[in-house]
């Protein structure tokens, strides 16, 4: 963590200086603002997180409930989402309070006594195989309070303005504040009063049954299968011995997903109540919690429950729909209004995807908001929302429709004992939230350069390596350098020679500080030189033979008031005592050097040779707008 670079610092570093909106922000909901946030789940409380980043954008977010989430409804939390928690400054915290998946097991009816079940195979679970991120369980509630400390703590001093619900909203040709939205309060002095306010730019995150959706007409498309589940999470005593271990069970009687839940006591079961009849008309959804507990009991024999409290309970039909289009534009006029999360994308909560992929939306689409207001981008940036997260979702909709499949099967229906197991294991990439690959566009390049990163694939999460700062021979990993601030990261992979030696690293170096160079054209006069672009640079030699006086300046820039040097954009390759890996080879970084551009949001934009310096100012013209 860095900080003191704008003075010195006693008290919480996690506590930005307010800036721009953030000072005396004011308590009440104001008549026009620039990005107005319907509903304060994952998305939307990471959404607020991100563009706290960006105090001069005035951003609101408004929720019908009068205060906090109290039982969240998802837990799942997987490797991607906690990489992202990362760059927001909270996953050593939520990880130290979560329950860390280590084992899935799995079992099946006993061949000699099917009425029984007997344990079928035992599984390491994937996150740590695929990534140095865990595999977590923890309730939502926590993770949108992490968020929201964020979006407290950044310069723009965001909070939810709870009590206020979304009525409806109208999007107007022309007027610099083109969405009227209509809102309710629904707690307070001003319970049951409506008025009305103007925003540059709307984002539905409320829900499935989505008000902002119906507003924009946009459709749901897809169906809910003739399978219910119920769904509870319970403090149980119990001589099922697998109890804090997550599990599949495939019995006679039916099916349970049983996943432990964070604090040691607490778990979460799906129970499968069966197939549901054509003229059900929903019903199912009022069975009884006495009737899931006896459900659970009848599949876990010779095992069995004795609960003694149930925290929370619902029960649902699986559905899998999509939204046609993910906001309100069309050919030839962009979008004001967005939607994200299960306003756009519904799926069964049994693969653990519904908040992980909703805090992607968000990521995906928060830098891309703060960039189009400050005047960093032009207005088209925005359409790639829609356009790069749409396919997402609907990948995703396949996966769990195959998943919900084959956790639904009867034992009769199973062939291979072991194939959950080997489907939970050979996907594991997908849902560990690392198979998103975004197609080229004005923020990704075609991969005509590819060869030379092979370990960045274009499009693809920045996949982090270890490396060793050269201010202080500490190894750390390069990606986790990167915060949630808006910036993009120009990493540069040098070329043989040492520091100081004439080299296409320092020729690119030079390029950096010239007036063609991007980080001169699309930084605001004024701001620090990294304010924009935060440019870090990996020799390949050790870092005791990187002499740090010998690198080019851009690689050391002066930032903050007291134009004090940032040390830590230094970074060498070659193992030393901490470390034993080498990032040019984990990576198939090519020896001659490298340059890989990646998103505010993670994700790779650009992989170029060292010499390719037209190529890089091409790539940020498209992306990026002349510095104001």
């Amino acid at each position: 963590m860095q900080f003191h670079h704008h003075g010195y610092v006693s008290g919480e570093p996690r506590v930005q200086n307010a800036a721009g909106t953030g000072i005396d922000r004011p308590a009440d909901l104001p008549d026009e603002m620039d990005v107005l946030v319907v509903g304060s789940g994952p998305a939307g409380m990471l959404l607020a997180a991100q563009l706290s980043q960006f105090p001069d954008v005035t951003t609101r977010v408004i929720e019908r409930r009068d205060g906090r989430l109290v039982l969240g409804q998802a837990d799942g939390i997987q490797p991607r989402s906690v990489e992202t928690f990362q760059a927001f400054g909270f996953a050593e915290r939520i990880v130290s309070e979560a329950y860390n998946i280590a084992y899935m097991n799995f079992w099946g009816p006993d061949p000699e006594n099917p009425g029984s079940i007997v344990r079928t195979a035992r599984t390491e679970d994937y996150a740590l195989k695929i990534s140095e991120f865990p595999h977590l369980i923890v309730n939502q509630a926590r993770v949108l309070d992490y968020f929201a400390e964020a979006a407290l703590n950044g310069p723009g001093r965001i909070a939810p303005d709870y009590g206020v619900e979304f009525v409806g909203l109208t999007v107007h040709e022309a007027g610099e504040f083109p969405v009227e939205v209509r809102v309710r309060h629904t707690a307070g002095e001003r319970a049951d009063t409506e008025r009305t306010v103007r925003a540059k730019y709307v984002v539905g995150c409320d829900g499935a049954r989505s008000g902002v959706r119906e507003a924009i007409g946009r459709k749901h498309l897809g169906g809910i299968s003739a399978h219910a589940w119920g769904v509870m999470d319970v403090l149980v005593n119990t001589d099922f011995p697998d109890w804090r271990t997550k599990c599949a069970i495939n019995a006679e009687a039916g099916n349970i997903l049983h996943i432990p839940r964070e604090g040691g006591y607490l778990s979460r079961m799906y129970i499968d109540l069966g197939e549901v009849p054509e003229n059900d008309d929903h019903r199912v959804r009022q069975t009884p919690i006495d009737e899931i507990i006896r459900k659970a009991n009848e599949i876990l024999h010779p095992y069995s429950l004795d609960v003694k409290q149930v925290a929370w309970h619902s029960v649902y039909e699986v559905g899998h729909r999509v939204t046609d289009r993910f906001d309100d534009g069309d050919e030839g006029r962009e979008p004001h209004v967005f939607l994200t999360g299960d306003a756009c994308h519904t799926h069964s909560a049994k693969a653990g995807q519904g908040m992980n992929v909703s805090m992607q939306d968000g990521f995906n689409l928060g830098w891309k908001l703060g960039h189009v207001l400050t005047g960093l981008s032009p207005a088209s940036l925005l359409t790639t929302y829609s356009a790069e997260r749409q396919p997402v979702a609907q990948q995703l909709i396949d996966f769990d429709r195959e998943w919900s499949s084959l956790m639904a099967r009867k034992p009769e229906e199973i062939t291979d004992p072991t194939e959950l197991a080997t489907f939970y294991l050979g996907t594991a990439e997908f849902p560990s939230g690392f198979m998103t690959q975004y197609a080229p566009s004005m923020i990704v390049t075609d991969a005509a350069h590819q060869a030379a990163a092979s370990g960045f694939p274009l499009g693809k999460r920045f996949k982090s390596a270890e490396v060793v700062r050269v201010c202080d021979g500490n190894a750390v990993h390069l990606g986790h350098h990167a915060k949630a601030d808006g910036r993009w990261r120009i990493y540069a992979f040098a070329d043989a020679p040492v520091a100081g030696e004439a080299s296409a690293l320092s020729e690119w170096a030079a390029f950096l500080a010239s007036p063609a160079s991007p980080i001169v054209r699309h930084t605001p006069e004024g701001a620090d030189a990294d304010a924009v672009f935060d440019v870090k640079v990996v020799y390949q030699q050790g870092y005791d033979d990187v002499d740090i006086a010998r690198v080019p300046e851009v690689f050391l820039p002066k930032t903050g008031p007291l134009g004090l040097t940032d040390w830590e954009k230094v970074f060498a390759a070659a193992p030393n005592a901490w470390t034993t890996t080498d990032i040019f080879d984990e990576r198939g970084l090519s020896r001659d050097g490298v340059v890989v551009v990646v998103r505010p949001d993670q994700y790779v934009a650009a992989v170029l040779p060292l010499e390719a310096t037209d190529e890089l100012a091409a790539f940020f013209e498209a992306a990026m707008l002349p510095a104001r």
